[in-house]
């Protein structure tokens, strides 16, 4: 009797999302050492913070694929690009890498959909959430980073900037998650 509760085709997809989400953890972490490379201490806080929740993501989706009776095939993953010359392109990069993300994400679920296979979809929609909250996140930082001057920041700006960074939270609330009535 086959007690493999997943296709072989969301299997191979998932198990391409845990590389990619094994790359992000890599971009982040290249990021963080730039970061601290440039004496960019809040920066590089952030960084190594986010780089830690990828590993979450793609232990999270390795422990689903088990669940459901399918194969994890742990794969190299590809150098993370050049390093940033700028604070804007470090966060651009975050940006882009998120954006990334979610486009995989997404063409799984519709995958989910296409095969009626609703335990999966359903296991989605927490990444699904988790990559909204994400891509807000990294539009925030990408526009305070345009706001503190950009690629042409000055040293205060990017003090102060910096130091922001290191303060921010790992979640950003999205309007789904907040009461107006009871803030």
């Amino acid at each position: 009797m086959n007690t493999t509760r997943i296709s072989k085709n969301l299997q191979n997809a998932l198990n391409k999302q845990i590389t990619l989400e094994a790359f992000s953890a890599q971009i982040y972490l290249m990021l963080a050492c730039w970061a601290d490379d440039n004496r960019l201490d809040g920066i590089k806080s952030f960084m190594m913070k986010h780089s830690q929740e990828e590993r979450v993501h793609m232990a999270k989706i390795i422990e689903y694929i088990q669940e459901r009776g399918g194969s994890v095939k742990i794969e190299a993953i590809q150098q993370p690009g050049p390093e940033p010359k700028n604070v804007l392109q470090c966060f651009e990069a975050v940006l882009k890498q998120e954006i990334e993300n979610t486009e995989s994400i997404y063409k799984i679920v519709k995958m989910c959909m296409d095969e009626e296979d609703w335990a999966t979809w359903n296991f989605l929609q927490w990444l699904v959430m988790e990559q909204r909250e994400e891509e807000k996140l990294a539009l925030d930082l990408l526009d305070k980073a345009k706001l503190a001057g950009g690629a042409n920041m000055s040293d205060a700006a990017k003090f102060d900037f910096n130091k922001t960074i290191g303060q921010t939270g790992q979640e950003f609330p999205v309007a789904d998650n907040i009461n107006p009535l009871t803030e």
